[in-house]
């Protein structure tokens, strides 16, 4: 909807109706960017970049001073700096923002039960139940930022309205470190001269093609009749569509998340073209995996592999098990088989990524009576022991030992299951 960087930013100033308004997002601003600069206080108002010093790093967050030059997330380090030549590129450290991630998660659930968070750095509260308590939304959602910055040193962006959607548009637009209300009766009022990308679910594809019909706003599909657009862009899109345009979001927040997938990428600084080399950096990376697995008290259906070639072109495949896993070795040999199907001698790899699918419960599936992996989930869980106690690392698969490939930083990345639904 906007431009990310806060020149169209709108916050709400004084009092205002927010009867009704009881759905809260909650948005960390330019989170990774600014607990890094919790270190580095000198760089305040500064462009500073977050990202491996590196040609083929993408940056995973930036400043709203580097935003105002161009830079965006997932942009190649290298253009970034191209554009912004005097930002300052931090490098990244995932454990602290898992900290202040939890900590801010801490902060929301004192206001109410009834948090969901979709990501390491937004959730979504209904604050119905706690109105009686603590006062108005608005009132809440004000105290929700400034006890954030009190014991955090960080700024988050709220948005206050009657739906999930509409409270996820407030907080994009009130950025950063602002809060929007949108009254209920108001809803339609804000929402629809909004062009119709803002409206969750519509990408690229989707916009080219109500563009070629005309639409061009959300009032535009608003007033489009249900079957017309479901012909367009089909039955459940044009549904979807449909509803949001006319401020219509059922879904409730709902706090327990499973993630629908656990997965770890390596971009190369160099392409590999030898297998063997490959086939190592598989073993890493599905041990990883099948690590965070346990640690989550999950296994996985399916293991998928992921291979971006030096052209940029990027396939997928996938194979489902037999029996549920959480054990690095079943995941490796997996993804092996699947590497040995695509992979041609003259192939040059510029990223390798194993994914877990289809997660269920570690005791979900039924008993067997003879456990192939059984060696291979006693070591591992060994492991893991180990692990807890020295750090991860202290204890590796001697394959692992000796020559690597140079590489941009592990990206690791979990999908929470209802991600899916929020516009991002």
């Amino acid at each position: 909807m906007g431009r990310g960087d806060g020149r169209d930013r709108q916050v709400t100033v004084g009092p205002v109706d927010d009867t009704g308004a009881t759905k809260l997002h909650v948005d960390m601003d330019a989170f990774y960017a600014s607990v890094e600069l919790l270190d580095h206080p000198e760089l305040r108002g500064r462009p500073a970049i977050v990202g491996h010093a590196s040609g083929r790093s993408v940056v995973s967050s930036a400043t709203y001073e580097a935003r105002l030059a161009g830079v965006r997330s997932a942009m190649p380090v290298a253009q970034a700096l191209r554009l912004c030549p005097d930002a300052v590129v931090l490098e990244p450290h995932f454990d602290k923002y898992a900290h202040y991630s939890a900590q801010v998660v801490g902060i929301l659930s004192d206001v109410t039960p009834l948090v969901e968070q979709v990501s390491i750095d937004e959730a979504f509260l209904d604050v119905a139940g706690a109105v009686r308590l603590l006062g108005s939304p608005s009132s809440m959602g004000a105290g929700i930022r400034r006890r954030v910055f009190a014991e955090t040193g960080l700024t988050c962006s709220v948005g206050v309205a009657a739906t999930k959607f509409m409270a996820k548009l407030a907080s994009t637009k009130a950025k950063p470190d602002g809060m929007l209300v949108i009254p209920a009766t108001e809803t339609l009022a804000f929402l629809h001269p909004l062009p119709i990308g803002a409206l969750w679910g519509v990408g690229p594809s989707t916009q080219e093609t109500l563009h070629r019909y005309g639409l061009r706003t959300v009032a535009d599909v608003a007033s489009t009749p249900l079957d017309v657009l479901r012909r367009w862009v089909g039955d459940a899109s044009g549904v979807r569509l449909h509803e949001l345009a006319n401020g219509v979001d059922p879904r409730g927040v709902e706090p327990e998340s499973r993630e629908k997938s656990i997965g770890h990428e390596q971009t190369f600084e160099h392409d590999v073209t030898d297998a063997s080399m490959l086939r190592r950096e598989l073993l890493r990376l599905s041990g990883q995996v099948a690590a965070r697995l346990r640690a989550h008290g999950l296994t996985a259906r399916t293991v998928a592999l992921k291979l971006r070639y030096a052209d940029f072109r990027t396939i997928s495949r996938s194979r489902t098990l037999t029996e549920p896993t959480n054990v690095g070795r079943r995941v490796y040999e997996e993804a092996a088989s699947l590497l040995d199907a695509v992979l041609q001698p003259s192939d040059a790899i510029r990223l390798l990524g194993v994914r877990a699918e289809q997660l269920v419960p570690g005791g979900a599936n039924a008993p067997v009576l003879w456990d192939p992996d059984e060696d291979w989930r006693d070591a591992e869980n060994a492991i893991d022991r180990v692990a807890a106690r020295f750090g991860a690392g202290a204890v590796t698969s001697a394959a692992l030992v000796g020559t690597e490939p140079r590489r941009v930083g592990d990206t690791a990345n979990a999908k929470v299951l209802r991600e899916r639904e929020e516009p991002r």
